[in-house]
């Protein structure tokens, strides 16, 4: 329906008409009627409201939406052709990781990091928890900084392998926690890198990389991918457990008309009249 049909509002305004009686031509199918330029400007305004439908034009709109035919502002379509399947596009998690003094400086700045000198409990005991976590932070940073600083890992089970041969040498063992930070700390995407994998072999997805595509419910989704996805990103995959369907009404991609551009020698003849004229106004100032 047309914009600025009431007073406190001036936006477009959308009629649903749902009915499980539906006679057997309509069954299955979608009617879409676009009635926006069936109005009239009111005389005087009403706050927001400044158009009105006349009667002539109530009885045009019930119409197009009675004979139930295709034409300008009429359009007619399947349930289907308004659904979609939403899949969830993934991509491997690829990292390199390196003990440089700027990742180690993350590291320091990693909370969980951080915690290992933050006492729980209070007086001595959380005295001599501090002191605890504080020499465990200068022992796990000395073991790091023992490590070659320019060497990339570019497979992350090389660089926990060594990590664990390292702190068997310095006689640690770090807490879950610390792992964790140590590796997201140390470690930056590298499309150049192995994948990472999880415990069963199977790639680990990089949430940066997450993308969503919606398939038409009358396309197959795995013709789709190999058509629109794997030709841009040959290492992507569907995780299937989060597909899901949707429906979306675009009302106006249905009625849309191309306008075509304006020639440039029209915009070149609007701009030389336009400067004529404000060239005229300018001696006038000068006059006056």
């Amino acid at each position: 329906m047309p914009d600025q049909l009431f007073y406190n509002t001036g936006i477009f305004t959308y009629i649903w008409i749902l009915t499980n009686r539906k006679p057997v031509e309509r069954k299955g199918k979608i009617q879409v009627v676009n009635a926006v330029s069936f109005f009239e400007k009111m005389s005087r305004s009403l706050g927001n409201k400044r158009n009105e439908i006349s009667d002539r034009q109530i009885n045009e709109i019930t119409g197009i939406y009675g004979d139930f035919i295709e034409g300008k502002f009429c359009r007619i379509f399947e349930n289907e052709d308004f659904g979609y399947n939403r899949i969830t596009v993934e991509r491997p998690l690829r990292l390199n990781f390196q003990t440089s003094k700027e990742r180690l400086t993350l590291l320091e700045n990693e909370k969980a990091f951080q915690n290992l000198s933050k006492p729980k409990k209070k007086g001595k005991a959380g005295l001599q928890q501090k002191e605890e976590g504080e020499k465990l932070q200068q022992e796990i940073l000395a073991m790091f900084k023992s490590m070659d600083g320019s060497v990339f890992y570019k497979n992350r089970d090389q660089f926990e392998g060594d990590l664990n041969e390292r702190c068997k040498k310095y006689g640690l063992l770090l807490p879950a926690p610390i792992q964790k930070a140590v590796l997201k700390a140390l470690s930056e995407q590298d499309e150049t890198a192995d994948i990472c994998a999880d415990k069963k072999g199977n790639p680990e997805p990089d949430t940066s990389l997450r993308d969503n595509e919606n398939v038409p419910l009358k396309e197959d989704i795995g013709e789709y991918f190999n058509r629109e996805v794997l030709p841009h990103m040959p290492d992507a995959w569907i995780d299937e457990s989060k597909t899901v369907k949707g429906y979306e009404i675009n009302i106006t991609k249905y009625f849309y008309e191309y306008k075509p551009l304006r020639n440039l020698e029209e915009i070149r003849t609007d701009i030389l009249e336009l400067e004529l004229q404000t060239q005229g106004l300018m001696n006038e100032v000068v006059e006056i």
